[in-house]
This record gives structure tokens, sequence and C-alpha cells, in this order.
């Protein structure tokens, strides 16, 4: 079954919400006109339920089957949160609110998914119940551990869940997937460093922690090098290096480091964790000063099961003919919680030559919206056949 021709018709439309929801983003869990505008497509469309507030401002659907002699119920999880980014596209429907764009995508897995939950109110050629999950804050706000906690898996009865992601370099429609371990778990670190500040001309009467946040930076990498197994992956990243002051001729009394540490096995996770705050602590003693070092675990690996991650191939493979190995991902992605409480798969699909997600020239294509929509419906059709 390749595309179906129901998105093919309700491209025009699809994309008509997909380019609303990019000219009005919305930043982690402030999603309210996102979520309302979800809510209210999910009533018209004829859902059998719809329940807002669930991990503060997510949405779910329940849409029921022509039978339902299982009494199971699959998932479908779309994001619908912006990020903090200034938008340079230059379309039309460019974002209106300064200082925040939808740099990742997510307005079109909203689109894309709720384009499926109109086929399948439509159509019900299935056996059993879907949930069609609208989850806030994936970019760093862990909406989905928090919609978990509100007991969506419990309270609706799932018993799998899919969700999907588009993927610039990739020739649009096309998916990849893997087995276990995806996406990386994702932590941050803040490393304060105190020494004693002084004038520029006179280092000798001072302990520098601009030098001494320089070597913490650079002793940082030896996590990587030096301490991990060369098999197992871990990426650690100094990405904002503050100093306590601006002035040419000042040497700061103090350094604030701020980063990420990705990884993929959990032991690799302790041991970064526990490295980290030696070398910093110990390259500020070294230089007479002094760290203090907050970790925190942010999103957990997001591993994709066996059975669900070969029938998820399979469908993708009916819809484009093909369905590739993906590559690991050291992005973190709190669909990891999801999969955490249920078994399921989390699959790519293209996005074609576009600009990378998060960059500010980044904009969902639109011609992958049949592809994804088909997906998701797939997913459903043959999961719970029609009795």
């Amino acid at each position: 079954m390749p595309v179906k021709n129901r998105f093919a018709e309700l491209l025009p439309e699809i994309t008509e919400w997909r380019r609303d929801l990019h000219e009005n983003p919305e930043i982690l869990f402030e999603t309210h006109r996102t979520s309302a505008l979800v809510a209210d497509k999910l009533k018209e469309f004829g859902c059998d339920e719809v329940v807002t507030g669930l991990g503060r401002t997510g949405v779910v659907g329940i849409i029921k089957g022509k039978t339902d002699t299982n009494g199971r119920t699959i998932g479908l999880r779309a994001d619908m949160d912006a990020l903090p980014i200034h938008e340079e596209t230059g379309v039309p429907y460019a974002s209106k609110t300064p200082g925040a764009m939808h740099a990742c995508g997510h307005d079109g897995h909203t689109a894309m998914l709720l384009g499926a939950a109109k086929y399948l109110a439509e159509t019900r050629n299935f056996d059993g119940t879907v949930a069609v999950i609208f989850q806030p804050a994936e970019e760093g706000g862990g909406g989905g551990k928090e919609m978990v906690d509100d007991g969506i898996m419990d309270r609706f009865k799932i018993d799998e869940v899919y969700g999907m992601h588009n993927w610039p370099g990739r020739p649009v429609g096309s998916f990849s997937i893997r087995p276990g371990a995806f996406f990386a778990a994702a932590d941050q670190f803040d490393i304060y460093l105190t020494g004693r500040g002084g004038h520029a001309a006179k280092p000798q009467d001072t302990v520098d922690t601009t030098v001494m946040g320089a070597h913490v930076v650079l002793a940082l990498q030896s996590i990587a090098s030096r301490n991990a197994d060369p098999v197992k992956q871990v990426v650690v990243s100094v990405t904002s290096f503050t100093t306590g002051s601006n002035a040419h001729n000042v040497i700061p009394e103090t350094v604030h480091l701020k980063g990420t540490v990705r990884t993929m096995d959990p032991d690799i996770q302790d041991m970064a964790e526990k490295r980290l705050t030696e070398i910093a602590e110990g390259t500020a003693a070294m230089m007479g000063g002094v760290a203090k070092v907050d970790y925190r675990r942010g999103y957990p690996v997001m591993v994709n099961s066996e059975e669900q991650t070969d029938f998820a191939a399979e469908v993708a493979r009916s819809v484009s003919g093909g369905c590739d190995d993906a590559p690991l991902v050291m992005g973190g992605e709190d669909f990891a919680f999801m999969l955490n409480a249920r078994p399921g798969a989390y699959i790519l699909v293209g996005n074609g030559d576009t600009a990378n997600v998060h960059h500010p020239k980044y904009n969902f294509n639109d011609e992958a919206i049949p592809a994804g929509c088909s997906w998701w419906a797939e997913i459903v059709e043959r999961r719970l056949p029609a009795a």
C-alpha cells in the first residue's frame, strides 16, 4: 500500500494547518493556542473523546474503530512546541513571534498527526482504539515525562506507542529506523569557578579563573578520549563560557561554564558525571581556586523495542518502498519517557535537502506530509486489522 490517495487530497488542507502553526510558534509548555487548535480540530473530526490539560498543555484524542474485539489501544505521538530562535527563512508564513520559531519541524509533526486523525476518524477501518497524543515541551522541558506522569498510558489503556521525526538530508518521504538505543541520554551541567580577581597588569596577585576555565574546558575532552571505552559513545560539550567581568583590564573573580553530556550507555553516563566533577574540582584546586559543579540528568536514552521497530519498518516499506537503517543520534528526545512506559518505536521521515533542524533557516517540507500521514494510518490499520 503506497501513500494513501486520501492524504494527497488532504495535502492542501494539512499544509494550511502546518503553516498556521509555523506562523504562530509557542515555546515549551506555553502551547496554549496550539493546544486549543489541536483540540478543536479533533472535536471537529468527530473523535470519541478529547482530553486537554495533560502534561500541563498536552492533548489526547480517542478514536474508536468500527469494532473492538481485542481491547487494544495504539498511541501515536507528535510534539507541538517551537524553539527560542529568531527565524530567517523569509517565507510568507514566517513566525509572527519575535525570538520564536518552529526550527525543528514540530509544526509538521502536529499537522501530520492531525491529518492521520482526520482520516482515522472518517474511516475507522480498524479493530480497537487509537490515542493521538499531542505533547508540549519536547525541546528541553520534558513534556513527555509530564504526560506519562499524568497517567496517560493507564488512563487510555495504551498498549504500544509510536513517534516520528522529520530528518533533513534524507529524500523527502523516505524512512529510516533502528532497534534498541537510538537517541542519546542528554544531561546538562553548570560549573562555577571562583578564584581571586584583580588587575590584568598584576596576574601574580590573582588566581586567574579565565585560565582555570580554559584548562577545565580542554581537560573535559579527556572523558571521551581517555576515560570512555572507544566503542561506546559519549559527547561532552562546553557551550557557554562567561566571566565575571567584561573589562579589558580585569582578571575576573568568577567564571561560569555550561554544557551537555550525551551518552548511549548508563555506565558511561555514570562515569562521565563522576569524571566531569573530578576534573573540574581537581583542575580548580590545582590552580588555587574552587569549582562547584551542578550536574543534572536529563532525557534518558531513547530505546526502540525490537518487535515494534520491525513492524514500523515494514509499514514504512509499504508506504515508501524502503526503510533504511538509521544511525545512532547523539541528540536527546523525550519520547524516551513514553518508550520506557510502553513498547513502541520512533522513526525518521525524510525532509529533503533543507537546512538542518535548530537552524534559523530550517523549514519543514510540506511534501513529506502524505508519507508521514500514511505511515501513521497504516500503523493503526495493520496493527489493529479490521475484524
